[in-house]
């Protein structure tokens, strides 16, 4: 989309219905049907032409692992890594590949295998770590991708380019895409809601950068709203003291009449955001604090997620607020949990940071089962890169050693909305070190999520600055196999 060609999509109510004597009809014929009913006989198309075909998702829940966990102990199965405990890793399979600043000097680089048994979950017996119990036993649903692979080897870059497409800060994240190119289904909720967490002993410094879910160059309205833990949860969203709600919709009725006058003048997006925007706050200061409200759910839920369920801020509340969230029409919704940079405290954190982890993400995909939803809702467990099987530190001594940052292979997995269930797709090296095959880049995955959205990747794209850009840049190509 141009946005210098967005004025003209802003016609007058007498073009309106002079153009579209047609559209009138339909638009009142749609109001009268069940929406599922509707959608599902016509395939309805959007101002953009969305979807470019239907669609398997019709919403995504995002489990960003921030960090990077470690493929090595907990999803790329490699039992002969045993008998080579702190052998030197080949510089054959090293060569090429980059690493990070903080082992780039390193002179010796001893394997160091998995730190937990892996054992066989479900039906398809697949080998996952003794590490995720909950996880495991969501086998016979999943997709097991154990073939990624980025240029990215330091935590912010690659987050930026797993979100939106480019190492280099500044283009608009997935949920912002999504958003633009496919509207919201709700009315009184963002389309794209973002929430944080982190590991209890606050042993990764890894900051969540706004950029992570923002809208970068196209209008500001697409961009994530963050719901805060503290506070409170969306800023600014709490009238000042006195002003009730009649006061304050025929505020925001004036305050409108006048961003109209301004639109018509400039037919500038931005206040077009500004109009939107200050809609959304009114309706979500109803829909917000319901929302976030626990004592409705039954006791056997709370306890499905695990007792961090009750700490406000922890990983397990918002996976429940998710699925909550999801229910109420939420197109796009990333979690995103610190705790897996673990550098010289493997030993020590991991398994911590598995408990923190397993039991609330195995629910939330339960919960959406339970409900109907997965069959519809994308459910994706990501991270940045993976680590490298050669150890980091001081093997010897107990919190003093762990793995380095890896790009060139990783693991991630999906589950639902149209996902190919019970696979394990690509392989790695015999040192889960590179990937030989069936490689998935970042763009593939990227263009793959988009695909089960509706959406051909190349064709959703927003002109800035002279050039076309979509999410995937000029790269990208869907992973076929791995859809139902």
């Amino acid at each position: 989309m141009n946005p210098l060609s967005e004025a003209h999509l802003k016609i007058s109510r007498r073009q309106f219905f002079g153009k579209t004597a047609t559209g009138i009809g339909a638009a009142v014929l749609s109001s009268l049907m069940n929406d599922k009913v509707y959608g599902a006989l016509t395939s309805p198309k959007n101002a953009l032409g969305l979807p470019h075909f239907p669609p398997t998702a019709k919403r995504v829940i995002l489990l960003w692992q921030g960090g990077g966990p470690s493929q090595v102990d907990l999803f790329d199965y490699k039992p002969g890594l045993a008998a080579l405990r702190l052998q030197e890793l080949p510089q054959s399979v090293r060569s090429g590949n980059r690493l990070s600043t903080m082992t780039s000097d390193q002179k010796k680089f001893p394997i160091l295998p998995a730190l937990k048994p892996f054992k066989q979950y479900g039906k398809t017996g697949r080998w996952m770590s003794e590490l995720l119990p909950y996880i495991g036993n969501l086998s016979d649903d999943m997709c097991l991708i154990r073939s990624m692979h980025t240029e990215a080897v330091n935590h912010a870059p690659g987050v930026t380019f797993s979100l939106t497409g480019s190492q280099i800060p500044g283009r608009p994240s997935m949920g912002s895409w999504l958003t633009y190119g496919l509207g919201s289904m709700a009315e009184d909720l963002p389309s794209f809601v973002v929430m944080t967490s982190s590991d209890m002993q606050k042993t990764c410094g890894q900051l969540f950068y706004e950029h992570y879910w923002g809208s970068g160059f196209i209008p500001s309205k697409y961009q994530g709203v963050r719901l805060r833990s503290e506070g409170e949860p969306v800023l600014y969203l709490n009238d000042a003291p006195g002003l009730d709600r009649v006061q304050k919709r025929e505020l925001l009725d004036d305050i409108d009449s006048l961003n109209h006058h301004q639109l018509k003048l400039n037919a500038d997006p931005e206040i077009d955001t500004r109009i939107s925007q200050y809609e959304m706050a009114f309706k979500m200061q109803t829909s917000i604090p319901g929302l976030l409200d626990l004592k409705s759910e039954p006791a056997h839920i709370l306890q499905r997620y695990g007792p961090d369920v009750n700490r406000p801020g922890s990983y397990a509340r918002n996976c429940l607020l998710a699925r909550r969230l999801s229910e109420k029409g939420v197109r796009f919704i990333q979690l995103m949990h610190g705790g897996w940079d673990q550098h010289q405290n493997l030993d020590t954190q991991l398994e911590i940071q598995c408990k923190d982890t397993d039991q609330p993400t195995a629910a939330l995909v339960q919960d959406l089962k339970e409900r109907g939803m997965l069959e519809d809702t994308l459910v994706i467990f990501a991270s940045e890169f993976g680590r490298t099987v050669f150890v980091q530190g001081d093997v010897t001594k107990r919190g003093k050693h762990g793995r380095d940052h890896l790009g060139s292979a990783y693991s991630s997995w999906m589950i639902g909305g149209g996902v190919k269930p019970g696979i394990a797709y690509g392989q790695t090296d015999d040192f889960s070190y590179n990937v030989v095959k069936d490689p998935v880049h970042v763009h593939d995955w990227q263009a793959t999520i988009l695909h089960m959205l509706g959406i051909d990747h190349e064709r959703l794209t927003y002109r800035y600055q002279g050039r076309q850009f979509r999410l995937t840049d000029v790269h990208g190509k869907v992973i076929s196999e791995i859809l139902a």
